[in-house]
C-alpha cells in the first residue's frame, strides 16, 4: 500500500515526517515501516562491526571489571553488558535513541565508561534503527533523544 505521503517521505529523507505519517507508521508491520521510510538494506556481513584486537580486549576488560565489581540488580548488569556489546555495531546515537539518558548514565556507571568515548556515532547497523532513521530527519537529534520531539517505534530495527 503506497500512499502519496509515504512517497513524499521517501523522496525527502532529510525533512521531518508529518504527524499523520508518524501516526500511520505506528500501525505498520516492521517490514512495511522499513519500506515506507525508504530505508536501505545491506548484506548480513555488512551489518557487523569488525573489531580490532585492541577493541575486543577493551570490551572484555570493561565487561570483566563490571562483573567483578557489580553489586545490585543483576538485570541492570545484564542490560549494561548488552549495551556494551551492541555499541560498535549500532553506534552511540542509536543507543541514545533506544534508551533514556538516565538509563545510559546508569549503564555507564555500571561499566565505568562513557559510551561516546568508546563507540563511534554510528555503526554498520545504525541504518537498521527506525528510531534513528526518523531522528535524522529532524534538525535537533538531542530534542528527539530528550523526548521533546516524539517519534514512534524508536526501539525497532529491521
Amino acid at each position: 500500500m503506497t500512499t502519496s505521503k509515504s512517497i513524499e517521505e521517501k523522496d525527502s529523507p532529510s525533512s521531518p515526517p508529518s504527524p499523520s505519517f508518524l501516526k500511520k507508521l505506528e500501525n505498520l508491520s516492521l517490514d512495511a515501516a522499513f519500506k515506507a521510510l525508504g530505508m536501505q538494506s545491506k548484506p548480513k556481513a555488512a551489518r557487523i562491526a569488525e573489531l580490532k584486537p585492541e577493541q575486543e580486549a577493551q570490551l572484555k576488560e570493561i565487561e570483566l571489571e563490571a562483573i567483578s565489581n557489580f553489586q545490585g540488580d543483576l538485570t541492570q548488569l545484564e542490560a549494561a553488558i548488552g549495551m556494551l556489546r551492541m555499541g560498535h555495531h549500532f553506534g552511540w546515537k542509536v543507543l541514545y535513541i533506544i534508551h533514556s539518558k538516565k538509563t545510559i548514565r546508569t549503564y555507564e556507571e555500571i561499566l565505568n565508561i562513557k559510551i561516546r568515548d568508546i563507540f563511534e556515532e554510528t555503526g554498520p547497523s545504525s541504518y537498521r534503527s527506525l528510531g534513528f532513521d526518523l531522528a535524522q530527519r529532524y534538525s535537533n537529534f538531542w530534542k528527539v533523544v530528550g523526548g521533546e520531539i516524539k517519534i514512534p517505534r524508536r526501539q525497532d530495527a529491521a
